[in-house]
């Protein structure tokens, strides 16, 4: 794969993948170390599960990926991410640890 499809690039470059079907291209979106992600479709039953199951912490879907509400939280995951994100309640789970233990006495 191409190093511009491997790298985070800050430009106006438009990367394109070929891919044989939906399952194919949502493998390819996932298979990265950066975590946004943007898909055109017509179909709503890709579009509901692209949207579940994409590595992404923000997916866009036929939407440009600027131009997004400043209320909502905003970054990628993995290597794709601005830092925090304390916008509305995110921010308790921000600075939350959750943890299970199972303990037998």
């Amino acid at each position: 794969m191409a190093p511009a499809n491997r790298e985070e690039v800050f430009g106006p470059v438009a990367s394109v993948i070929r891919v044989r079907d939906y399952e194919e291209a949502l493998h390819v979106a996932n298979d990265t170390p950066f975590g946004l992600a943007f898909i055109c479709t017509t179909s709503l039953k890709h579009a509901s599960h692209f949207r579940r199951h994409a590595q992404a912490g923000m997916v866009m879907v036929n939407t440009p990926t600027a131009g997004v509400d400043y209320h909502v939280p905003f970054g990628g995951t993995k290597g794709s991410s601005l830092g925090q994100r304390e916008q509305d309640s995110y921010a308790r789970e921000l600075f939350t640890n959750v943890k299970t233990s199972y303990v037998r006495p």
